[in-house]
Parts: structure tokens; sequence; C-alpha cells
């Protein structure tokens, strides 16, 4: 009941975010601005499962082999196939709004030719297939090689980002690794979450895992805290920060990357205080389910930043 509640509350945000910030600016309303957000939150949250799945299984094997007599086969359900498909229909659906250019969803399914007449088109067209592929790998049971198509939607992802063509490659570059730490992070935290549900009943086995994360997830966080400021510096003039959609838009997300680092650092402290002790799943889920969920709220406000317009360069 609080996973759905949580995600009611940010699809809310989704919809209404684009209209809130761009409230007493001289930013022009989006068209369809509600649905672009929800749908690339969509996809975001689909490469954050698949890629975070074999991140965390790959993990999860290797903590295994370190415990003595290992523990089988105890792993969750995957749930890879169906984010592929979400991601995909979410694909679809931002290269048939690109199309349209009015906001609309569907405006009569266009045809192949004008969703490839825009550039945004093209890309989520690109997308769309990436994931369709990646579905594929899946049903053969290649998750690993189910992850380069999906590296694939993100290079696409850091090209869409950046269409200046002034130091377009700086650009794209930052916008890549930004996105590949968050992707990592927030991926990598729910199948750790989901392991050690699966782990129930071994203690140790589950404050091991975490640790394991937890050394990781400090060198995504840094990778995320520099990316974020170099790209913030090239795109937003300071002087319009609190007054453009954009920079408000990115002051929320930075509240919500320091409330994700206190959350983490409080889980971390929870499990290096009960490390003599063993640690259950149930005694660092609540601090770390709300790592979770602002880390939710951050890949919102990272969509709702894409379709905010960017403040002209002074």
């Amino acid at each position: 009941m609080l996973v759905l509640g949580c995600v009611a509350v940010l699809t809310v945000v989704a919809l209404t975010g684009t209209d809130i910030t761009t409230n007493s600016t001289h930013d022009l309303q989006i068209p369809g601005g509600g649905k672009l957000t929800v749908l690339r939150s969509v996809l975001f949250v689909a490469l954050c499962v698949q890629i975070g799945e074999v991140a965390g299984e790959r993990l999860a094997r290797g903590v295994a082999r370190t415990l003595p007599g290992g523990l089988g086969d105890r792993s969750p359900r995957p749930w890879g196939t169906y984010a592929a498909v979400a991601g995909m229909i979410a694909a679809l659906g931002l290269a048939s709004m690109a199309a349209a250019r009015d906001g609309s969803l569907t405006a009569g399914l266009p045809q192949l030719s004008e969703i490839y007449g825009t550039r945004d088109g093209r890309i989520a067209f690109l997308e769309a297939n990436g994931f369709l592929l990646s579905a594929l790998l899946l049903f053969y049971r290649r998750p690993v090689w189910a992850c380069v198509p999906l590296a694939g939607v993100v290079v696409c992802e850091a090209f869409r980002a950046h269409p200046e063509t002034n130091t377009p490659a700086i650009g794209i570059g930052l916008t890549l690794v930004h996105l590949t730490s968050t992707i990592l992070w927030t991926g990598g935290l729910i199948q750790v979450l989901r392991t050690m549900r699966a782990w129930h009943g071994e203690p140790g086995a589950a404050r091991a895992l975490l640790a394991a994360y937890a050394r990781r997830a400090f060198w995504l966080f840094a990778a995320i805290c520099v990316t974020g400021t170099f790209s913030t510096l090239r795109r937003l003039p300071l002087d319009q920060a609190f007054s453009s959609a954009y920079g408000r838009t990115l002051i929320a997300k930075l509240v919500l990357v320091a409330a994700v680092a206190v959350c983490a650092l409080f889980a971390r402290h929870v499990l290096v205080k009960s490390r003599d002790k063993g640690t259950t799943y149930g005694a660092v889920l609540r601090p770390t389910a709300a790592e979770l969920a602002a880390l939710g709220a951050v890949l919102v406000l990272s969509a709702l930043l894409t379709v905010a317009p960017v403040p002209p360069q002074n």
C-alpha cells in the first residue's frame, strides 16, 4: 500500500510539475508536458530495473560466493521483461508525441515517416527498438547481452538532452556519465532490497550484500555530483535559478539528492552499528526504503528537467 501511495504521488508530480514550475515565469507552457514527463519517467524506471537487475545479481553472486555454504538459487523473480515492455511502450508514446507536435499522445497514430520527421521522434523510435531487442534477448535468457541495446538507449538519451552546437561532446559525455550512475544507483538498490528479502533469515548475508552495494554507491554518488555540477554550470545562468522552470526544478532535485544522501548515510550507520549483532532485513529497511523513494522522486524530476525549457544563455 505504501509503495502504491508513493507511485501515485510521483505520478501526480509528473503530471502537474510543468504547470507548477512554469507558473509566474516567462517560460512558455509546454504542450503535453505532464504526459511527456510521465512517459520519460517510465523509460528511466525501465532502464533502472533492467540494468540494476543484472548489476545486482552479479553483486549478489559475488557476495554469496564469499559466504560459507553459499545461498543456492535464492534470488528474486526477474522483472526485466516487464520493464523492457514498459520502456518500449513509453518510448513509442514519446515518438508519437514528437510527431504530433501538439501535446497529443496519439494524434491519429502518426505514420513512421512522420515520426522520423523530427529529431526527438527518431531518437524515441530508436529507444523503442532498443527495448524491444532487450526483451527478445531476455526471452532467450541472455540478460547480460540484453544490457547492450539498453546502453544504446542511454546513449540516445544523452544525445537527445544536448542538441546545442556549442561543445556538444562535453554535454553528451556529462549526461552519459550522470544518467548511467543514476541508473546503476537506483536500479542496484532496487535489486539489492529484493535480494535481501529473498535472503530472509540470513542476516549476515544481507549485511554483507548491503555493505558491498554501499561501497559502489559511494562512487556512483560522487560521479552524479560532479557531472551534475558541471552540467548545471553549462546550462543554467545563475541569475535565472529561481526565475525559470528549469532552475526551480533543478533546485528541487538538488534538495532531493541531499535527502537521498542523508538516508543513505543513516542506513550505512545502522549497518555499521549492528555489525556485531547481525543485521536483519527490517533493521535497515526503513532508511534504505526512504532512500529508494527519494531516488524515485529524483528520477521524476530528472524527467521533468528534460521537458522544461532551458533558459537562454546571456
